[in-house]
């Protein structure tokens, strides 16, 4: 982690706190986090507000004594501020270049321009009838009691403008005493469909997690030897198999087991068998975990995240069901912790809801391996030296090369096809 933005103070300065209260909410690249307090005390000061993204280091905020009046800080005490917060609605930020507004002079009788301060009218928008346009203080309390009078119009505009649904106060009249004419209403109709006709460029902040993922992606690539192999695999097995156990259970609601908790299933069992899989590459070491601890990875609407579900090589069927599934939960909620989408050995990504066959996926660094999953479909095939309609999936490893070679990684991955084609295998 390099940045966060803080998100939300639910403090105010000058509010009392106590040590390991949520004190604010940061926003790292995948995930939302809640900051607890340091120590008791009172807020001082919040230094850096809501929606503003900096360095990891900067001080946010400064926690006092009661009674203490510490030096306030000023500016950012670590680096620089990289994405200020939005002015408030309403108030839009100052520019060095801004100039105050200058009021254009109204010409008002002075009992027209007190009665105006009393009602709180803007003289500018009131039509005056007195001398040369001046306004009257019967024109004052007119327009306080009626409000501003209807547009000039002239019948033709007034019906172009009924025809088109436009709103007669946002055209401008540049006929006699500014009266609405055809030539106006035209004006804005033909600027509408020039809008209409412009497709515009929408832009999307390269931020937050999507930035993240080009990053690691990225890094993937580089610095490590991704090869990809593919194999077909007879799954008629592992659908029955699935089916039979949702008989078994279909009374518990809670229960409700997929393929995906299957190949779980499997791909931890193989990674006990061949152990260099389940490894890292970290430095100058290769190391070997003893327990498979299985990413997951879940599609985001902003993004991809991969939660990880501990120990599931120790897990059983239904164990790996409903913890896989808390965890696919948690991810659309933006619930997840920090344990729970760090310290992967392996990861899973299946791609099968999406119709998809097969995919290259791309290595989470330091993990070894990746396997992508396609979907099921049916298709004729060779089944006991006869045509038969058998369903199948491919899989997809995903390997680096530096720490193992081809020949370890597709026995893994036919291990992992055996099981799929006879789950009763995964329980010998």
């Amino acid at each position: 982690m390099k940045e966060g933005k803080i998100t939300k103070w639910p403090k105010s300065e000058g509010d009392p706190i106590q040590r390991g209260e949520p004190f604010f909410e940061v926003e790292t690249e995948q995930i939302p986090n809640v900051v607890e307090a340091v120590d008791s005390g009172v807020v001082f000061q919040i230094v850096i507000s809501a929606g503003t993204t900096v360095p990891v280091g900067t001080i946010v905020a400064v926690i006092a004594e009661p009674g203490e009046q510490p030096e306030r800080i000023e500016g950012i005490q670590a680096g620089e501020v990289i994405e200020e917060a939005p002015p408030a609605p309403g108030r839009p930020a100052p520019t060095p270049a801004e100039k105050p507004h200058e009021k254009k002079f109204v010409p008002a009788t002075p009992a027209a321009r007190r009665l105006a301060k009393e009602l709180g009218v803007d003289l500018a928008l009131v039509e005056g009838t007195g001398p040369k346009g001046r306004i009257t203080e019967a024109n004052v309390k007119r327009f306080h009691e009626e409000g501003p009078p209807a547009p000039k119009v002239t019948p033709l505009a007034s019906e172009m403008i009924r025809q088109a649904g436009l709103d007669i106060t946002a055209i401008e009249g540049t006929g006699e005493s500014g009266k609405i004419t055809k030539e106006d209403v035209q004006r804005v109709l033909d600027l509408k469909k020039r809008e209409e006709a412009t497709l515009p460029v929408r832009s999307i902040p390269f931020t937050g997690m999507r930035r993240s993922i080009a990053e690691r992606m990225h890094a993937s690539l580089h610095n490590t030897a991704q090869l990809t192999m593919f194999t077909e695999v007879d799954v008629t097995e592992m659908i029955r198999f699935r089916d039979i156990v949702r008989e078994e259970y279909k009374k518990d609601d809670t229960v409700r087991i997929s393929y995906n908790d299957i190949i779980i299933l499997a791909t931890s069992r193989a990674l006990k068998h061949h152990p260099i899989m389940n490894s890292t590459l970290v430095g100058d070491e290769i190391l070997l975990h003893d327990s498979v601890h299985m990413g997951i990875a879940v599609a985001l609407p902003e993004g991809l995240i991969v939660p990880v579900l501990r120990d599931a090589d120790k897990k059983g069927l239904l164990e790996i069901a409903s913890g896989a599934r808390e965890l696919a939960s948690k991810a659309l909620e933006g619930t997840l912790t920090v344990d729970e989408v760090t310290g992967g050995t392996f990861t899973i990504s299946n791609m099968s809801i999406f119709q998809v066959d097969g995919v290259t996926p791309i290595l989470k660094p330091p993990e070894t391996g990746i396997l992508g999953v396609g979907r099921v479909k049916e298709k004729p095939t060779v089944y006991n030296g006869e045509i038969a309609i058998r369903s199948v999936m491919f899989l997809n490893l995903t390997f680096d090369h530096q720490v193992v070679d081809g020949a370890p990684a597709s026995e893994f991955l036919q291990t992992v096809a055996r099981y799929l084609e006879d789950p009763y295998l995964i329980m010998t």
